[in-house]
This record gives C-alpha cells, structure tokens and sequence, in this order.
C-alpha cells in the first residue's frame, strides 16, 4: 500500500488556506481509497484533528515549523525523508526546493504575480523562485478555478499547463440559510444596523476595499450601512461614515451575518476562486461582485456582476439585487475527488 504525506500545517488557522487543507482532508479519508496518509501537523492537539473520521490508515507527523521559512527549506525535507512517504500532495505552493519525494501542489491563484510592488523586493524574488521551482518541479499541480490554470498556463507555458488539473473548491453546509433566531442573536452580538451590505475578505490591495468604500460614501441611498469584516489587525486608511469594521468573526457566526445583510458586496478585481462569495450566496445571501477573473466562475450567473470602477459598484448599491438566491453548492466532495484521482496517477 503507498503512503501519500499532506502537508496540514496551514489547516489550523482561520484563512482560506486552513479551511481548504482542512475540508479536502476529512473527504480524502471519507473516501478510503487505498492508501496510507501522513498528516505533516503544527501540534497532534490541534482541535481540528479531533473532528477527522478515524483511520487506521492515517498517522500525524508533528511538522512545527512556519511556513515560507528558512527551517522549511532546511529541516523539512528530512522529516518528509523519515516519513517515508511515496508521494507528497501540498494545498499551496510551498514546497521545500530540496524535497526529496515526488509532489503534487496546489496553486490557488498567482496574485502576487500582478500585486507585486507592494512586498518587499526580496519576499518578491524569493516568491518568484519557489513559484517556477513548484510548479516546473510538481509531478502534477492542482488548480482550484479554470481562470488559475491558464494564469499558470500563461506564466509558465503550454508544458505546464498541461499538467493542471482543475478541482474547484467546495461550500461547507454550515453555510446555508439561517434561522431567524440565528440572525436575530448575530445582529445583538454584533450590533448590526438594520440594513447593510457586507464584505468579508482582507484588506490587501487587489481586494480594492477603498474604491468599495468609495463607491458606498458617494451613493445617493443612505439606508444601509456597509459592515467589513477583516482579519486581525487589519486597518483602513479611511473610513466613511456609515462603516462599522469587525474582526475576526468566528466561521460558525458568518452565516448570520450573510441571513442578516442585505447584500454581499466586494471590489476584489483578482481572485483565484473567491471563497466567500460562494458562501454568501449559499448561505442565501445576494450578491454584487466584479466581473473579472474566476470570480465570474464562482458567481454562476447567481451574482450581479459589474465592472471594476467606483461608478458601476455605486450604480450596483443604489439597486442591489434581492432574496431569494438560487446557486449551485460548490462541493468538497467533487473537489475531493478530484484531487484523488490526480494523487493516485501520480504515484
């Protein structure tokens, strides 16, 4: 029987990243199929550990170590060695230059090849390098939207692209409609204004949260409140009035919040799936996004899409678009799958 590692380092955390190791994990073995895995962990008592199905076939590897680090690249290729792994699968791209087994990655978009100036010059070149070695070097690369693999098709050529497979991405069911009682509890804790549109998202510069917050402070209709919720410490430079910023709203509190909100809303011009605008719209929220890269993808046809300028997402707000929501739940388990499919013909 072969044994497939999984670097799990990121599924602790809160971003898109720990939801996404997280989510194809439990289906990977919900599935079964026949193989060991090795599960590459931050600590063996991370709470999300206790929530996988249990398997005989499945054994944690405490991996404590940062990622994008210079320990990464000098201490976890030997503990991938002892693993005694055949195959590697990675949910980013961050695969040690030395790594001594075969590998499939995941690249979830190439942001950073078009938001560059705003890192430092050496995380720039640093990125560029372990991007070209990923994905030149990757057995086979996992793209999570039809947008991302031709980005990576374009950047790096034909001969890359070849090898991508596009998964998707999937929608938990804790986000589906909520209770009225669910909502009306969000909007005390929160203290929520009765009408508002709401982002979710950070605050990095292709999310374009200032022309968002442009585009609400000149509309004429000043009903609704705009409500964002950011990461810990992310800051805004301004903040009109109207505004109210949360941070670090808990997973399991999100789908109030969308039953509460009049409308999803974000300016983000580049994304490689756009998690929360599929959450928002199965948690039957409605939505307003820009109609550019995969996020035409995700909305289905379910969004009201408009182009990228602080008049059209104006024009948008000035008449949003209303309940009911009809799309089409994204699914883990199809991702799964997938994903299966490409780590067996890859050992």
């Amino acid at each position: 029987m072969k044994t497939i590692g999984i670097d799990c380092r990121f599924a602790g955390g809160n971003s898109g990243l720990g939801r996404f190791t997280r989510c194809i994990v439990e289906q990977l073995l919900i599935r079964e199929d026949n193989v060991r895995y090795v599960l590459f962990v931050r600590s063996s008592t991370e709470s999300w550990i206790s929530e996988l199905p249990r398997s005989a076939n499945t054994t944690l590897f405490p991996a404590n170590i940062a990622h994008y680090s210079l320990a990464e690249q000098l201490y976890f290729p030997g503990m991938l060695r002892r693993s005694g792994i055949d195959l590697l699968f990675a949910p980013h791209f961050n695969v040690p230059l030395r790594c001594p087994v075969p590998f499939v990655a995941t690249i979830h978009d190439l942001i950073l090849h078009g938001h560059a100036a705003h890192t430092g010059l050496l995380r720039r070149s640093l990125y560029r390098v372990q991007m070209s070695h990923t994905v030149r070097s990757a057995k086979h690369i996992i793209a999570v939207s039809a947008f991302t693999a031709l980005e990576i098709g374009g950047a790096y050529g034909p001969g890359v692209l070849a090898k991508c497979t596009v998964t998707g991405e999937g929608v938990e069911e804790v986000f589906s409609p909520p209770q009225e009682a669910a909502v009306v509890a969000a909007r005390s804790r929160y203290r929520l204004p009765d009408h508002f549109f709401l982002y979710v998202g950070s605050a990095k510069p292709h999310k374009n949260v200032e022309m968002l917050l442009e585009a609400f402070a000149s509309q004429t209709a000043k009903n609704r409140s705009l409500v964002l919720v950011l990461p810990p410490g992310a800051c805004l430079e301004t903040k009109p009035p109207g505004v109210h910023v949360l941070h670090d709203v808990p997973t399991q509190d999100l789908p109030s919040l969308y039953g509460a909100a009049d409308c999803f809303v974000t300016a983000s011009t580049n994304e490689g799936f756009c998690l929360p605008l599929a959450e928002a719209l199965c948690s039957g929220c409605p939505a307003i996004a820009v109609n550019r890269t995969a996020i035409t993808e995700t909305a289905h046809g379910a969004a009201m899409l408009v182009e990228p300028t602080t008049q059209a997402l104006r024009t948008a707000m000035q008449d949003p678009p209303r309940r009911p929501v009809h799309y089409p739940r994204p699914s883990w388990k199809v991702a799964a799958a997938r994903i299966a499919a490409v780590l067996t013909k890859s050992l």
